[in-house]
């Protein structure tokens, strides 16, 4: 089903970067504008994503059609508005209680794939799901 067994290696590299992004933009917020702060963290992507293209020479525009630059642009718009919010809630609240409400997008992507991308729905995926949501929700309170 899926090309390669290599995708739950990044996966996790992703959970686990983002755990540790949340504890450190929690320290490096303090005492700047949260708007700030995400121009910083887009500059540093920026300079690092540009050099990993550039060292794997993968600047070639070929497969870039107007729909896929299209779906770029709405993603990085919303990843940009996402840490945005994320920052400021890191500002407000603490660093244990955002992530919880954070990590309620594995919800809303369980969702969004059902009827966009017409991934299946089954007992498995929503059991999961479900727990996520519930593990989230007695992280609250």
């Amino acid at each position: 089903m899926f090309p390669t067994l290599a995708w739950p290696w990044f996966a996790l590299g992703s959970a686990f970067f983002a755990a540790l992004t949340a504890i450190l933009a929690k320290v490096g917020v303090a005492g700047i504008s949260s708007n700030l702060a995400t121009l910083i963290r887009t500059a540093v992507i920026l300079a690092f994503a540009g050099g990993l293209v550039t060292a794997r020479g993968e600047w070639s525009s070929a497969g870039l059609s107007p729909r896929t630059l299209l779906f770029l642009v709405l993603s990085g718009l919303a990843t940009g508005l996402s840490w945005l919010c994320y920052f400021r809630a890191l500002q407000l609240a603490p660093a244990s209680r955002v992530a919880p409400v954070d990590k309620l997008s594995v919800a809303l992507v369980v969702i969004l794939a059902a009827l966009f991308l017409k991934e299946p729905l089954t007992a498995r995926v929503v059991a999961g799901t479900t727990l996520i949501v519930v593990g989230s929700l007695l992280l609250l309170r």
